[in-house]
């Protein structure tokens, strides 16, 4: 049976995997968006901006119904709720990619979907901050479709073909212009993230088989690790740079921030790696999550870049990533 899907996005990162994910399958796809980017070709476009007054007239204006809608909005919770609320009685489920980082800082290592979630946050609130933002979008979910018809996806970190944050898309060109490359250790660090595919894939079989609820969404522990990433990386650029492992204490002593400056990096034993790297995921892998292989994440990433010129489509509102080449030689001593 050919399911009905509706985006509210659709067109960047997240929305766009799981837009073609769905095309794949042959699903028929609606994408609600703002016109800023083009959708992808095969589907059907509505117009508006979810933000503004009667922004959602192109929805409002039909009493077309879908199978399910998938919502990726990390801004102000009202407009989830809004989106819910219009949706109502002719959707059957409703998708929102939510995030770990609706958990109470710093979740212990290992926290599963039972961890405390963050306070303050309301489906009626204007933007805030990240955190309330996301658990409020759940709460606006919950609030038109109930726990039984909402399904909370809380992603960690995520890569892949399309990223607008440029954290993979930083590290391919960095090593891509070769000579020595500040390598941050330990090589066997173990990292969390999950391929935007992955994820599309996953969530798309989940709502078709009428999951709910919330899910911890992104790699076992230790799928890979920095030295696996990095290596990878230096592979399919061409394998011009040469790694320098270097141990945590002399990166952090540089002043180096973690996670923005050396972009997926958080020192080991910190509470930065339990909270970006240590979820419990074992209720998304019994549901089918399967997550490919390092090297395959990196070279379509790298491959899509390059079609692009080898610059990533960077979202306006969040902060640059990546290391100063001035900061990197004075580490190094080059």
């Amino acid at each position: 049976m050919t399911r009905r899907l509706l985006v509210l996005g659709g067109t960047e990162f997240v929305g766009r995997g799981v837009v073609e994910a769905a095309l794949g399958r042959g699903w028929e796809v609606t994408v609600f968006h703002r016109g800023r980017h083009e959708p992808p070709s095969g589907v059907r476009s509505l117009l508006g901006d979810r933000t503004a007054p009667d922004g959602l007239a192109a929805l409002a204006g039909t009493s077309e119904a879908w199978d399910l809608v998938v919502d990726t909005w990390s801004g102000a919770p009202r407009v989830v709720r809004d989106s819910a609320r219009l949706l109502a009685g002719r959707v059957s489920r409703y998708v929102y990619v939510s995030s770990c980082s609706v958990y109470a800082w710093a979740p212990k290592a290992g926290y599963g979907e039972d961890a405390p979630v963050v306070d303050g946050a309301s489906p009626y609130a204007e933007a805030t901050d990240y955190a309330r933002d996301k658990r409020g979008g759940e709460l606006a979910a919950l609030d038109a479709f109930g726990a039984d018809g909402s399904l909370l996806v809380r992603c960690g970190l995520i890569l892949g073909p399309y990223e607008n944050i440029g954290r993979l898309p930083w590290w391919l060109n960095r090593i891509a212009a070769g000579g020595p490359v500040l390598a941050p250790g330990p090589r066997e660090l173990p990292l969390q993230y999950v391929d935007v595919r992955d994820l599309a894939q996953w969530t798309l079989t989940a709502a078709e088989s009428g999951l709910g609820g919330a899910y911890n969404l992104v790699s076992p522990q230790g799928h890979s690790t920095m030295g696996a990433l990095l290596d990878a990386c230096a592979e399919v650029t061409g394998g011009h740079a040469e790694l320098r492992w270097t141990d945590p204490e002399t990166v952090l002593a540089a002043g180096i921030e973690p996670w923005t400056q050396l972009p997926v990096w958080v020192p080991p034993a910190s509470e930065l790696h339990g909270a970006l790297h240590s979820a419990d995921v074992s209720r998304a892998v019994a549901a089918g999550l399967r997550c490919r292989p390092v090297r395959e994440t990196v070279a379509d990433t790298w491959e899509w870049l390059r079609s692009r010129g080898g610059t990533a489509p960077l979202r306006p509102d969040r902060p640059p990533v990546g290391l100063d080449p001035a900061v990197e030689a004075k580490v190094l001593g080059v």
